[in-house]
């Protein structure tokens, strides 16, 4: 008998096509692909959605993930759903991993705050991590090589309450964060592009839970 799958939701970013005058909820292929080599069933979660707290209990979501791209502010619908998405994880106490963006929204919703760069190393680029505490002992090495596609940054003493760096650059750029007292966790870079073994084992770290596999 297979091992039930994972129902994890994802928020959407959104896109403009002015061909047809419309906005479109949209994801990127990377995340199927990801989704699928982890065993997860992904919900994609529309911006338009004004009771998100039913939708993801109808749905009986197990995680959560804030997808990255675009930049706070950029479109209000997004940034309510991403607020009310992580607001329902605060209330059911169930995992939240923020990529990116997302992690700059958990960010600024406890409290933190982003810094943008004109001129950064962090678009377009790979660079090395280093992994502190349990991160390290996970994943066996205390070095991490990602991908970086972000101008906004956070230091610490950008950091929201009860958040705490996991992962941080060699320009003391936090690039991972987790909270003290839930299950909530930031990546700044992109597992979904850079599909390695060491990116799927993180995100099966944080949605483990007992007696179910992620296959």
């Amino acid at each position: 008998m297979k091992n039930k799958k994972l129902k994890i939701g994802i928020s959407l970013r959104v896109v403009e096509n002015t061909d047809y005058n419309e906005k479109r909820d949209a994801l990127s292929h990377d995340w199927s692909q990801f989704f699928e080599k982890l065993g997860i069933n992904p919900l994609l979660i529309p911006n338009t959605i004004k009771d998100i707290s039913s939708f993801l209990e109808d749905m009986q979501v197990e995680g959560l993930f804030l997808s990255g791209g675009d930049n706070i502010g950029d479109n209000q619908d997004r940034d309510e759903t991403e607020q009310k998405i992580i607001n329902y994880c605060l209330e059911k106490k169930i995992p939240l991993i923020g990529i990116c963006r997302g992690m700059q929204v958990i960010n600024k919703f406890f409290g933190g705050t982003i810094k943008t760069l004109e001129n950064s190393n962090h678009v377009g680029n790979h660079h090395s991590v280093s992994l502190l505490a349990n991160f390290a002992s996970l994943l066996e090495t205390e070095n991490l090589r990602v991908n970086s596609f972000h101008n906004n940054i956070i230091k610490q003493k950008n950091l929201g309450q009860n958040l705490e760096p996991f992962a941080i650059s060699d320009d003391n750029t936090i690039e991972g964060f987790y909270h003290s007292k839930l299950p909530i966790f930031g990546i700044m870079w992109h597992p979904e592009r850079d599909q390695n073994h060491q990116n799927e084992k993180i995100i099966r770290k944080i949605f483990l839970k007992k007696n179910r596999k992620i296959s």
